[in-house]
């Protein structure tokens, strides 16, 4: 994956410092100085400036946003108890809000990692632990923190990542036992799961445990499928069947018939930039796979974005301008999903394919006029 996402980096550059693409008829897409009369506009489609795009989540979640606003403003850890309380615990939101909670208080203590206990960042969820400690809420969102410093501080197979890793464990543990029956804990022990490399029947136990809670969450399953994944202690065929097991007992309306996308993803060859891996059959069907749980699926889906995302990466690499175009009017806006969030910076990885998007559609004829809103 590392040629790939230096492949990626290097287009982005080029895209971003020296010229935009721009349409051309039936000859296909050529590159045009800024500001060219006929260069590809994606604000013409009213999509939303570089600089302006949400990378903290996928879609748009406002009561999070404000609560997030709140917390981070007063540093008082109250009203993101409030809001998880308020959550249901087998849903999909849960899981989002609370590594959002999580995630803010990491970013907040890189930013500010020094300075005493009462001048580091995130202090609001070191006093939601200390003066709550029976909150499950909060016993959540500090298991997800110290998973994400973890993976984000540390490096792998060093004793700072085991020991965060085993500390993260035991505060899985205990979110597990102040909520039995929430999901969420075991959730985020499945990241602990690939850390500490758990052999593959405790890994099954612990993914019986979320079953037994929540059978058809999506958020689950993707966090699941690194670890069968050849990347971590899996292959690609274990992959592959995980994710066409769960699309196969899907119900009507999941999302999870689009988890295949997710295996090819996770797949990916190092060097893909030749065109036939885009027209092969395992994309083609994870492609169409996806397309239909997204069609099927509920509109208010808090897990649709992520699928959204997905779906412009793959569309836009096997030049389907059109149905890319169509997947970007509803996501643009938040870039906080993969395959973005594995860019070091994702609203420009975004931008770029958004851009190919709107200059390969131009090219065959597409206009804003055109594009079904």
């Amino acid at each position: 994956m590392e040629i790939l996402w230096a492949l990626m980096a290097a287009m982005m550059l080029a895209a971003v410092l020296t010229m935009i693409l721009r349409r051309r008829g039936a000859g296909g897409i050529k590159l045009a100085a800024p500001g060219a009369p006929d260069a590809a506009d994606p604000s013409d489609y009213g999509f939303v400036r570089q600089e302006e795009l949400d990378i903290r989540m996928p879609g748009p979640d406002q009561d999070l946003l404000d609560v997030l606003d709140v917390v981070q403003r007063t540093q008082d850890w109250r009203a993101a108890s409030q809001l998880l309380a308020g959550t249901a615990r087998e849903g999909e939101p849960r899981w989002q809000r609370v590594q959002a909670f999580a995630g803010a208080a990491s970013l907040e203590l890189a930013e500010r990692p020094g300075g005493g206990l009462e001048k580091a960042g995130g202090q609001w969820l070191r006093k939601w632990r200390s003066e709550a400690p029976d909150d499950a809420g909060g016993a959540a969102v500090h298991a997800e923190f110290l998973v994400q410093q973890a993976f984000r501080t540390t490096t792998p197979g060093t004793d700072a990542y085991r020991i965060i890793l085993e500390e993260a464990r035991a505060a899985c543990a205990e979110a597990a036992r102040l909520a039995p029956d929430d999901p969420i804990p075991y959730i985020t022990e499945l990241a602990i799961a690939r850390g500490l490399a758990y052999s593959r029947a405790d890994f099954d136990q612990l993914w019986l445990r979320i079953l037994d809670r929540a059978p058809q969450h999506m958020g689950a399953h993707l966090a699941a499928l690194p670890y069968v994944s050849e990347k971590w202690h899996g292959s690609r065929a274990q992959a592959y069947e995980f994710a066409e097991a769960a699309a196969a007992r899907a119900p009507q309306g999941s999302l999870l018939a689009a988890l295949p996308l997710f295996a090819v993803y996770d797949h990916l060859p190092e060097v893909n930039l030749v065109r036939g891996f885009w027209e092969s059959a395992v994309v083609r069907d994870a492609v169409q796979g996806a397309q239909f749980a997204v069609h099927s699926a509920r509109p208010d889906d808090p897990m649709l974005a992520h699928v959204r995302h997905l779906l412009v990466f793959f569309l836009v690499s096997s030049e389907r301008w059109g149905e890319a175009m169509e997947q970007l009017v509803a996501v643009d806006g938040h870039v906080g999903a993969v395959p973005w969030t594995l860019s070091s910076d994702p609203a420009a990885m975004y931008t770029v394919h958004r851009a190919l998007a709107v200059a390969g559609y131009e090219a065959n004829g597409g206009s804003p006029a055109t594009l079904p809103h």
